[in-house]
């Protein structure tokens, strides 16, 4: 037998990133920091900063077809068509529905992105903390299980990761949501004000406040350091910030973890499985299939964080078996790949304001308003279902944008600016349920050979409920402030669109009905982490992103203890 040694050693590192979004960034860099060699494994396509955002600069006329798609690609791709990012400027930014398929038990809208950064280059930079109301959540509403963390476990990880990705905001003192660490905030509109004045005025426990977002209001010396500069307020987020403006992994923890020399990054590496070692009752490695070439890969690393984005992460464990864990990796509690959930994300509401005719805004500023939860919040339940919702939305004054006539007066016409209105959009929580599963297909393959996903997830009566109360909700706070023409649809959406799948690989107290510790420590492999949305236990309502930034953070300052200590 010939073993290549050589090779072998070649493709050995301290640490192995399984990701390069959001979470798989902030472990690359926490673990090159600390001095680890660490290989950070990418699905799809190499994206360099600046060069590679195609579109950053382009203006309207510049695309084919003024940013909208053609019918022929919103035919061909029914899925991702439906993301409201998902337009001319951006659409290479994601995956279309037949270069990665999924079977769909019931309708579950799943958007992705593969390339260095993931959704990271995407998102909406929305970045609020949860609060000890919401880990209390699951014990005190009876589902789930209980958190086995608490608020004051994250709150100095928060501050970390915050100061690093750069948050602007205020300090609103809200008990439903507490402080983060921030930057100027960017400013209300007059409308939103006027808003703001009479919710506050009108309503108990609503506060509205303007969003907490991962947009650089100012650059302080940390973050010039990684060549990121101040937000220019172009509103062209989606694209690519060429100013690195904005927190995604390509401007922030890339390049900080590159500066140490201790990042290896391999794109186009499907991750097939982890290797479990069974005389060492460790993982040791990772099977990887090239992108490209199909060729099987394997990579060894004292230690494994699993970041692929939460239903890849799934697949990911439910397809590493072995005779030690036949039904997925460190599965010993059977709830891998149950208790999923999303985010409720179906109630619209907007309204047209009279007033304010004397005012305009300037500029296209990136971030929107936010109402924390306030339903459910007190000791008693309030409604007719548990948990609650947040709302999210904006106000402005854009051109008519249409008008009757012809020649010079339509065009005179079109030249008028129209009057105010707010958009508002809830966000609620939704409550894990066992029957919600992401599992691997016995009879569909991929084009790597692996198992596509079964998606088998929905909304309950709860969710419904909480609907109806929304809907009620946001019609009555814009008629109270004098908004006219209020309209509240139900899009009836499939879940996905939220783009906050969250659990699968749930945390937990005890090893009988959890996959993970409270360290994001399989119970069952000890030297394998999951710090992306696979690991929650429950959703909250609030943007999920910066606390996987915190739990990643969190969970690799252990790791790193414990490879100290010889205990990995």
């Amino acid at each position: 037998m010939n073993l290549n040694l050589k090779a072998k050693a070649e493709n050995t590192f301290d640490a192995i990133v399984i990701g390069s979004g959001i979470s798989g960034g902030w472990a690359a860099k926490e673990f090159t920091e600390k001095g680890l060699k660490t290989l950070m494994l990418e699905r799809g396509r190499k994206l360099d900063h600046v060069k590679d955002y195609t579109t950053a600069w382009a203006n309207p006329w510049d695309l084919p077809h003024r940013g909208q798609l053609p019918r022929e690609m919103v035919e061909k791709n029914p899925v991702i068509s439906k993301c409201y990012a998902f337009r001319e400027d951006a659409a290479h930014l994601f995956v279309k529905d037949d270069e990665h398929p999924y079977v769909q038990e019931k309708p579950f809208d799943w958007i992705r992105g593969y390339q260095v950064g993931g959704k990271s280059l995407m998102w909406a930079r929305y970045t609020q903390r949860w609060s000890q109301h919401d880990f209390d959540g699951p014990a005190k509403d009876g589902f789930a299980v209980e958190w086995p963390i608490g608020y004051q476990d994250l709150a100095p990880w928060y501050s970390y990761v915050e100061k690093f990705a750069g948050i602007s905001g205020n300090r609103d003192g809200l008990a439903a949501l507490p402080d983060s660490e921030v930057l100027p905030p960017m400013e209300m509109n007059c409308i939103e004000q006027h808003f703001k004045g009479v919710v506050e005025s009108k309503f108990k426990n609503r506060h509205l406040i303007i969003s907490r977002t991962a947009n650089l209001s100012e650059a302080r010396p940390e973050h010039r350091a990684l060549g990121r500069g101040m937000c220019q307020r172009r509103d062209l987020c989606h694209r690519g910030c060429p100013f690195g403006a904005y927190f995604s992994t390509q401007s922030s923890t890339l390049p900080a973890a590159a500066r140490t020399g201790n990042l290896t990054l391999k794109t186009d590496s499907v991750v097939h499985s982890i290797i479990f070692d069974e005389q060492k009752g460790r993982a040791v490695g990772v099977r990887v299939i090239d992108a490209n070439t199909e060729q099987s890969i394997e990579y060894f690393a004292k230690v494994v964080f699993v970041n692929a984005a939460a239903l890849n992460t799934l697949l990911i464990l439910q397809n590493s078996v072995s005779s030690r864990f036949p039904n997925g990796l460190g599965n010993d509690s059977g709830v891998l790949g149950h208790y999923v959930a999303f985010h409720n994300y179906r109630v619209r509401a907007r309204g047209v304001h009279e007033g304010f005719q004397d005012k305009y805004t300037y500029g296209k500023r990136p971030v929107g308003i936010y109402m924390p939860r306030f339903r459910n919040i007190l000791d008693d339940r309030q409604t007719a279902f548990i948990r609650g919702y947040a709302v999210s939305g904006g106000g402005g004054r854009g051109r008519v944008g249409w008008a009757d006539g012809f020649g010079a007066n339509l065009k005179e016409a079109l030249t008028q600016i129209g009057p105010w209105t707010i958009s508002l959009q809830g966000m609620g929580e939704t409550i894990p349920q066992l029957n919600h599963t992401a599992k691997p297909s016995k009879t569909k393959t991929d084009a790597w050979g692996i198992p596509q996903l079964e998606l088998s997830i929905g909304y309950t009566a709860n969710d419904e409920a909480m609907v109806a109360d929304m809907k009620t909700t946001l019609a009555e706070m814009l008629e109270a402030a004098g908004f006219r023409d209020v309209n509240v649809s139900d899009s009836q959406q499939a879940p996905g669109l939220d783009i906050h799948e969250m659990g699968g690989c749930r945390m937990g107290k005890d090893p009988k009905t959890s996959m993970l510790n409270g360290l994001n420590q399989m119970h069952a492999v000890k030297n394998v982490f999951v710090t992306d949305g696979a690991c929650m236990t429950s959703t909250s309502t609030q943007n999920p992103s910066l606390t996987y930034m915190a739990l990643t953070a969190r969970a690799v300052d252990f790791a790193v203890g414990e490879l100290k200590k010889g205990n990995l």
